[in-house]
Formats: structure tokens, sequence, C-alpha cells
């Protein structure tokens, strides 16, 4: 088989091309196709780890991780095969085919397009032999033209499967009926021809008022308007590209839990805090400054790509006094990660990997930054954990690592008397004498239901719930018949 290539493109980052790629892989594995995602380059610290060649673990972007999902396949790493992680803003770890490349990171980014394309094309390639149909998620605009000599994600991916394109645009912001135009306009004419719709999201208010829009739009292009999909306030899914909604999130009944999560500058796999979200009860707050830390019951230290640089950002801001104080009076703590290091005595380089930094002292354990990446799914279980952590004794847990740290007992402070309690086996986990304190390497804690009914007594709906929900809305956004029409037509067995 080979198969038939619908690709989702944005006007923008942020347009909704992660989440609408979601919906369609469900939709068309609910038509009984073989499905299976694809996005050449991503740049997201939000990684998940799967399956690579030789059973070897690599990192792809979380959003193709839960596309895959969607489309009911095992996710691996050749449906996003070259991973950006960002690690300042003019440098990131490059990743490919689920591994680090320290070659390929050295490159400056134009330098990186020869080297990489290759390997994109055998991976699409290859899942094209084995679907039936594959949903194509582009990246940023395609109409990035001082990009398009050395693009490998957007149109020269459209080029080589001759992918029937969507290009959606994010109307609530405004301006959405230039930046279809405008991108439709920079495009060359043979890239022209990939586009068959386009797609107004986020739309609130009466889609009457549209008109004669879209229809002034097709004059000039000659592309449809599709779909208009009205405002997802809530879909259930986490955000993709590192963005994320900065007003505080509760999935609604009245608030006991108020968990503020330390937003610092490489903040990294955000997405896993979505359930948070969507718990009823539980108000979810990003934080940048110690006021906003005010009410707060959980502090949550994420995950970070740059350990040492975030906790120096985390001290320019106060922000170190303040949840010390918060410890100190006995508030939960949570380190995940980068926020388990964190909350350590120090954090010691000797490669240049990360930095060397004092930690905050909440635990006496020491980081060592090491070459080797510790990338593997985990499966375990908590020990017995007395106080504030206490519900998750003994809940077996799974979640996935992705760290270059490996931390242990501070041997001066052991020496002392002052002891880490171990909160997990293998390393993974330790709190607190008080038991308040608790930092864990184990990422993915919150989308284990297990976890969720010991911390709250209660569950969120189930992500295939989730996706189900999204492929009920394809049918409803889209013009009757544009999905079929497209070049899956001929690749999917009838509904």
């Amino acid at each position: 088989m080979t198969a038939r290539c619908v690709m989702v493109l944005g006007t923008t980052s942020g347009a909704g091309k992660s989440w609408l790629a979601t919906a369609l892989c469900r939709w068309y594995a609910d038509q009984g196709c073989k499905v299976a995602p694809f996005k050449a380059q991503n740049m997201s610290n939000n990684a998940r780890v799967v399956a690579g060649p030789g059973g070897v673990y690599g990192e792809i972007g979380s959003a193709q991780y839960f596309q895959a999902l969607a489309a009911r396949a095992v996710p691996d790493v050749r449906m996003n095969p070259l991973l950006l992680k960002p690690e300042a803003d003019t440098r990131s770890q490059v990743v490919l085919l689920g591994q680090v490349s320290d070659e390929l990171s050295r490159l400056p980014w134009r330098g990186r397009s020869a080297r990489v394309w290759p390997v994109i094309a055998q991976a699409l390639d290859a899942l094209r032999e084995e679907n039936d149909v594959v949903v194509i998620e582009g990246a940023g605009s395609p109409a990035e033209i001082n990009l398009h000599a050395s693009d490998v994600v957007n149109m020269r991916v459209a080029r080589h499967v001759h992918a029937d394109c969507l290009l959606v645009a994010d109307i609530d912001r405004g301006g959405a009926f230039a930046h279809l135009y405008g991108t439709w306009a920079l495009l060359p004419q043979d890239e022209r021809a990939h586009l068959k719709g386009f797609v107004l999201n986020k739309f609130r208010g009466d889609a009457a008022l549209l008109a004669p829009g879209p229809e002034m739009l097709q004059q000039l292009t000659g592309v449809p308007t599709v779909a208009v999909i009205p405002m997802q306030w809530r879909h259930g899914l986490p955000e993709e590209d590192g963005l994320f909604d900065e007003r505080a999130s509760s999935g609604g009944g009245v608030v006991h839990t108020r968990i503020a999560v330390v937003a610092y500058p490489r903040i990294s796999n955000l997405d896993e805090f979505q359930p948070l979200k969507n718990m009823p009860g539980v108000r979810l707050q990003w934080v940048r400054s110690p006021a906003e830390l005010q009410g707060a019951d959980w502090i949550v230290l994420p995950g970070s790509k740059a350990t040492a640089a975030d906790l120096a950002w985390l001290r320019a801001q106060g922000l170190d006094q303040a949840i010390n104080a918060h410890a100190a009076a006995g508030g939960r703590v949570l380190g995940v990660c980068g926020g388990l290091q964190m909350l350590g005595e120090a954090l010691v380089d000797p490669h240049g990997i990360d930095g060397n930094a004092p930690g905050l002292g909440l635990l006496p354990l020491v980081t060592v930054f090491e070459p080797a990446k510790t990338v593997r799914p985990v499966r375990t279980a908590f020990g017995a954990l007395g106080g504030a952590w206490s519900a998750l004794s003994g809940v077996a847990v799974q979640g996935y690592e992705i760290h270059h740290g490996q931390t242990a007992q501070h041997p001066a402070m052991a020496a002392a008397g002052d002891l880490a309690h171990a909160a997990m086996p293998d390393g993974l986990a330790w709190r607190n004498q008080r038991g308040n304190v608790l930092g864990v390497y184990l990422h993915g804690l919150f989308e284990d239901g297990a976890v969720l009914q010991a911390l709250f007594g209660t569950g969120v709906p189930t992500l295939d719930s989730v996706l189900d929900g999204l492929a009920r809305g394809v049918d409803e956004w889209f013009e009757p018949g544009v999905l079929r029409g497209m070049q899956a037509e001929a690749a999917c067995a009838p509904a």
C-alpha cells in the first residue's frame, strides 16, 4: 500500500494545526483507515518516549505522540524524525530519529536541511508504505519566505508526497482572511495547487456574519473555505509549541486545590499537567512571580531544558525565597525531573552539559550532569510516604524519563545525618522528613488515573473520550464530502 497524504498547514504558530491534525487522525481511523501521523520537524520541549529502531527508546514531540494514539497506532520515532529542543534563544538540541545528535546540534540552522532531509523523506516514505492515510502536520507557516530555500517541514514535504493541504487560520486574533490570502499569495504557483481548503479556527459568534468573506476569498484564490471551527475552550488536549493559557484555569466546580506551576523560560513537558486543568475543583495557574504564589496549596517545579539557567532565573525573580517559605510552612512542593534537581543542594556539571549551581536546599541531594541521556518508559510504584503526599503510598504508576542528570544523596549531608527518604525504587523519587516536599524523575504522573484517584478521589475524562469528541466535531465543522474528496477518498474502507 502507499498512503494518501492529507496535510494541515497554518498561517501562524498557534493557529490550531496540532489539535486539528489529531482530530483528523481519529476521524480517518473511524472511517476504517490505517492511519499514521507525521511531522517532519518539531520545535518543542514537550517530548515523549517511544520505541525506535532496534528496540532503543527515543524521543518525539508530544503532539505526534497524541496523534498516534488518536490514529490508534503505536507511536514511533519515524512520526517525528526531527525534534529541536530549545536550550537558549539561539541554540537547540537536535534529536534525529529519537536520538540526540551533537554534530547536528552544532550546525547552523540552514546548514542542517541537506543533512536531515534524506532521513525525513525515508521515514515518511516508510510510513506511507505501511498505512492507508498519513496525516501530516506542518510547522509555523509555509509562507516564511526567508526559510523557503531550506524548508524540510512544510511545502517540501507536501511536494514530496503530493499531499492535499488544508490551511488553518486563527480567526479569534483577527486578520484571518488577510493571513489566508497572504499565505496563498506568497506561495509559488505549483505549491498553491496543493491547497484544497481554508479552515477558520476559533470562531465565536454567528457564522452568518462571515459572509461574504469566504466567497470573496475563493474568488481571489480559487480555494474554498471548507470548515469553520467554533472556539474550543476546553478540547481536552494539551497545547503544542510550548504555548499555554496564561490565565488560571479550572476544571469546574468549587475550587478546593490551588496548584501553582512555575513557568520558567525553558520549561519542558508542560503538557503533562493538562489533566490538572481538566480536574473538577482544581485551579491551575502558571506563575512567574512571588505574588502569584500567594494562596497556592501546591507549588510545582516542572521539567526544564536548561535546569541551571532556569534556576538562576527563578532566583532573580525572588521565587526561591517564596518556595522555601511555602515549604517551611508545611505547604506541598513537587519537583518533576529538572524541578527535582532544583530541589536538591547542588547541580554539578563536569562535562559542560547544563551548568553548575546551588540548589534550593529542600532535599539533601546532589545532581551530576552526564553526557549520556536517560530516555526510557517506566513502570514502578510509590513506597511508603508520610505527610502531605501519603495518599500516594503504594500507588502503582507509569510514565517516562528524559534527563541528563543523575541524582543521589548528598554524601556530606548523609554523614551529618541529613537523609533524603526514597519515595520510589531506583532513585526515581525522594521526599523530605516532614513529607511535604517530593521530587520525582517520572514524567506523566498526572496522566495516570491511579495517581489522580489517590490525590483527588476522582478522575478526568479518558484520552479516548476526548479524541472521540474531536472526531465527532470534524463531522460537524467540515463541509460534507470534503475530507472524503481529498486524496484519502480511495484509501479507506467504507465507514
